[in-house]
C-alpha cells in the first residue's frame, strides 16, 4: 500500500501533479501542457495506485480529486479539460459545494483530506495551507506565483512546478503533524467496519453514537432519500426546560430562574443575550454554550491560610442528560440508555486508548449536534434543557459554597467553578460537594492551584501545586494553540509567563530571546483584497496575501487595500495600515530575516498582559 501526499495546479495552458510517497520519499511529477504530455503516464499512475493506496491532500475532496476524477473520465486528458472542471468548482456557490464531491465508493484511489479531518471546512475554523505554513514555522511561505487564469509560458510552468513541489512538501509536513489523528481513524475503521477517515472529531463521535442507536433499533435517518430524523418545534416554552430539582435561596439566582420560565422562544440563537446576575460581587454570565464568569486583572495566590480549588463535573453535559433522562424526542428514552452505556464503557478503557478517545468524542459530540439542523440529534428543547440546567446546577453548587464568608468565587466555566477557600473549611467543602453530587447524581473532580494570574475569563495562567501550568487565550503558546489559531508573536506569551510565573524582567527576556520565529507575525488578507508595503520614499511593493513579517526600525509600512464599499461614489479602494505606527520587515523566506528586531513593539504587547 502506498500513501501519496499530493497537490495539483491548474491553469488554462497547463495541469501539474506532484506527489510524494511518505514511505519511500519518491517524488512523482506529471505535467500536461503544450510542451510536455504526461497524460498517459498520469492515467497509469492513478490506476496503479488503485483501491489499495491512499492519496493525502489539503481540501483534496473539495477540489483536487474532483478535477483528477473528471480528467480520468475524459477521452482526452488535457490541460483544457482540467481547467474547465477547476473553474466549475471554483465558481460554485457555497451552498452547492457538495455537488462536485466524488463519493468514497466511486473514488479510484481512497482520499485522506487533512482539511476535513481538522474541521477547517467549518467557516469558524477555516484555515489555509499558507497559514499552516506560518503556524508550522516553515522556512518558506509561498503564494501562487501567477494569477489563476493566466496562460503560462514555458519558463513560468517551470516555476509553477517548483511551487507545486513546495506545497506538497508543506502538506507532507502537516500530514506528519496529523498522523495520530489519521491512525486513530484507520483503527476505528478496522474495528467498526465503516469509514471515519475524513470525519472531524465531532462527526466521528456523532456517527459512532448514531451507529449505537441503530444497533438497538432506533432509526436515525430516513431510507430514501437519506435524511436525518429530527424534532422541529415552532416554539419552546423554557418553563418546560427547567428541571424541578433547581432550587435557590439567593434572590438573584431565583430571578434568573424566573426569567427563564417566562421565556417562549422560536430559535435558540440570541436567547442568552445579557442574561447575568451578581452574587457576592461575582457576576455569572449565562450563554448557549455554558456559563462563565471570572475576576479580572488579578493574581490570586494560595498560602498557609487559603487554598485555590478547581471543581469540574465529570463529562458534564452528557451526564446532565443521562442522569435526568433528557433526550431528543424523536429518539425516545432509549437514547439515555445508550448514552449511559457509552459513558460506562469509556470508564473501562485506558484514557490513552483509541477506544477511550472514540467514546469521549461520542459523549461530547451529541450535545453540540443537538442544535444542528443537519444532525439526527436535532431537538432544540433538548439543547435548552441540557444547557440551562447545566448552568443552573453549577450556580447551585456556587451558592452552597458561597454561604461561607471564607469562600470566594474566582471563576465559573462550562463544566466547573474555581474558588478560594480557607483551609479550615476544606472538609466542609468536601461535604458540600458530596451533598451536591448526591442531589444532582453528578460527579465532581478537583484540582488545587498554587496561584492564578487572570486577565479575564478567557485569558489566564493557572499554576498547579506541582508546578505545571494551564495557559488560556493570550497567555497560550505552542501546544496550547490549535492549528486554526494564529501563532503570531509567541515571544509575547512566553515573556509574560516568565515575568508572572518566574519573576523575570520583561525587557531582558525579550531582548535576549534567541528563537527568531517567536517574533514572527502573520498578515492574512482576503482574496478580494491586496497587501502592499510602502517604503520611506513612498514606493509601493505588492506582497503575498499571507505574509510573514516582524518589527524592525529599518522597515516598511504594510497597507491592507480593500475594495470600495457598495455605496461608494468614488470607487476608491480603502487603505488600512497593518500594525499602525510600526515599521515591519517581510520575511516569507526565513533567510530574509536579516534586519534587527524592534523589541519595543513586543515589550509593549507584553505590557498589555501585565496584571
Amino acid at each position: 500500500m502506498a500513501i501519496i501526499v499530493y497537490d495539483i495546479e491548474v491553469y488554462p495552458s497547463v495541469f501539474t501533479f506532484t506527489g510524494v510517497d511518505v514511505d519511500t520519499c519518491q517524488l512523482y511529477i506529471f505535467e500536461i501542457s503544450q510542451r510536455i504530455d504526461d497524460s498517459q503516464a498520469f492515467r497509469n499512475f492513478i490506476n496503479w495506485l488503485g483501491k489499495d493506496s491512499y492519496m493525502v491532500g489539503f481540501n483534496n475532496l473539495g477540489y483536487d480529486y474532483p478535477v483528477i476524477d473528471f480528467m480520468m473520465d475524459a477521452a482526452d486528458m488535457t490541460a483544457e479539460v482540467a481547467y474547465y472542471k477547476s473553474k466549475e468548482i471554483i465558481d460554485t456557490n457555497w451552498d452547492d459545494r457538495f455537488k462536485h464531491l466524488v463519493w468514497e465508493s466511486q473514488q479510484i484511489v481512497p482520499q485522506i483530506d487533512l482539511y476535513k479531518i481538522h474541521h477547517f471546512d467549518n467557516m469558524a475554523r477555516a484555515t489555509s495551507l499558507k497559514m499552516l505554513e506560518f503556524n508550522m514555522g516553515s522556512d518558506s511561505i509561498q503564494d501562487l506565483p501567477y494569477e489563476p487564469d493566466t496562460f503560462l509560458e514555458h519558463h513560468q510552468i517551470t516555476e509553477l512546478i517548483k511551487y507545486n513541489v513546495h506545497d506538497v512538501m508543506e502538506t507532507w509536513k502537516f500530514y506528519i503533524a496529523s498522523k495520530s489523528k489519521i491512525d486513530f481513524r484507520l483503527e476505528m475503521e478496522v474495528k467498526h467496519g465503516r469509514s471515519f477517515i475524513n470525519s472531524n472529531d465531532t462527526k466521528i463521535g456523532a456517527d459512532y453514537f448514531t451507529m449505537r442507536l441503530e444497533q438497538v433499533g432506533v432509526q436515525c435517518y430516513t431510507k430514501q432519500p437519506k435524511k436525518p430524523i429530527q424534532t422541529h418545534r415552532q416554539s419552546i416554552n423554557l418553563a418546560d426546560a427547567v428541571l424541578p430539582l433547581i432550587r435557590f435561596n439567593h434572590p438573584e439566582f431565583n430571578r434568573i430562574v424566573e426569567w427563564f420560565k417566562r421565556q417562549t422562544i422560536t430559535q435558540t440563537k440570541g436567547v442568552f443575550e445579557d442574561v447575568n446576575c451578581t452574587v457576592n460581587d461575582f457576576t455569572f454570565v449565562f450563554g448557549l454554550g455554558g456559563i462563565h464568569g471570572s475576576v479580572s486583572s488579578q493574581i490570586i495566590e494560595a498560602d498557609d491560610d487559603y487554598a485555590i480549588i478547581d471543581l469540574d463535573v465529570t463529562s458534564y453535559y452528557p451526564n446532565v442528560a443521562i442522569k435526568n433522562r433528557l433526550y431528543p424526542e424523536h429518539l425516545s428514552e432509549v437514547f439515555c440508555d445508550v448514552y449511559e452505556d457509552v459513558f460506562e464503557q469509556r470508564k473501562s478503557y485506558d484514557k490513552k486508548s483509541s477506544e477511550s478517545a472514540m467514546l469521549k468524542l461520542a459523549l461530547n459530540g451529541v450535545y453540540g449536534k443537538s442544535n444542528s439542523v443537519y444532525s439526527p440529534f436535532y431537538d432544540p428543547l433538548f439543547t435548552m434543557r441540557v444547557t440551562i440546567n447545566g448552568q443552573l446546577m453549577l450556580c447551585m453548587l456556587a451558592e452552597m459554597l458561597m454561604e461561607s464568608e471564607h469562600v470566594t468565587m474566582i471563576q465559573a466555566n462550562t463544566d466547573g467553578i474555581t474558588i478560594k477557600v480557607h483551609r479550615s473549611l476544606l472538609d466542609w467543602v468536601d461535604q458540600v460537594c458530596k451533598y451536591w453530587e448526591d442531589y444532582t447524581k453528578l460527579n465532581l473532580e478537583s484540582a488545587h492551584y498554587s496561584r492564578m494570574m487572570i486577565r479575564d475569563v478567557n485569558n489566564y495562567i493557572a499554576e498547579f501545586t506541582d508546578g505545571k501550568l494551564k495557559r488560556k487565550g493570550a497567555y497560550g503558546y505552542g501546544d496550547d494553540l490549535d492549528w486554526n489559531q494564529n501563532h503570531s508573536s509567541q515571544v509575547v506569551a512566553k515573556a509574560i509567563e516568565a515575568h508572572l510565573v518566574r519573576g523575570e524582567g520583561i525587557r531582558k527576556f525579550i531582548e535576549t530571546h534567541q528563537i527568531m520565529k517567536d517574533f514572527f507575525i502573520a498578515a492574512k488578507i482576503p482574496k478580494n483584497s491586496k497587501l502592499i508595503s510602502v517604503d520611506d520614499q513612498g514606493n509601493e511593493t505588492p506582497q503575498q496575501n499571507t505574509t510573514r513579517y516582524y518589527m524592525t526600525r529599518n522597515g516598511v509600512t504594510l497597507i491592507k487595500c480593500m475594495p470600495p464599499l457598495a455605496k461608494s461614489t468614488t470607487g476608491e479602494w480603502r487603505r488600512f495600515e497593518v500594525a499602525k505606527g510600526w515599521k515591519v520587515h517581510v520575511c516569507n523566506n526565513v533567510n530574509q530575516a536579516t534586519q534587527p528586531i524592534d523589541y519595543e513593539y513586543y515589550i509593549q504587547e507584553v505590557e498589555k498582559l501585565r496584571l
